[in-house]
């Protein structure tokens, strides 16, 4: 796919992206490949990071009040 073809229907390449990863040429030549983001995490062999995670549809809805640690837990260095 062109990047003009790619610009042009943007929802057609992800379409095309279900099926595998689509390349996107710039003057002929591959220049970017677009896939679905379960295949990246697939080629990367690994599980996603915690920032990644984060960036997932509907994790907005979820409800986390982290615990507050208190004072207890750092403790200034004594010098001298």
């Amino acid at each position: 796919m062109s990047s003009q073809e790619f610009g042009q229907g943007i929802a057609r390449a992800k379409r095309a992206a279900r099926r595998g990863p689509v390349i996107v040429l710039d003057r002929g030549r591959p220049a970017y490949v677009l896939l679905q983001h379960s295949a990246y995490l697939r080629l990367l062999d690994r599980p996603p990071s915690i920032l990644e995670m984060l960036h997932l549809p509907g994790v907005e809805d979820i409800d986390f009040t982290p615990p507050r640690l208190g004072d207890k837990l750092i403790r200034l260095p004594e010098f001298g």
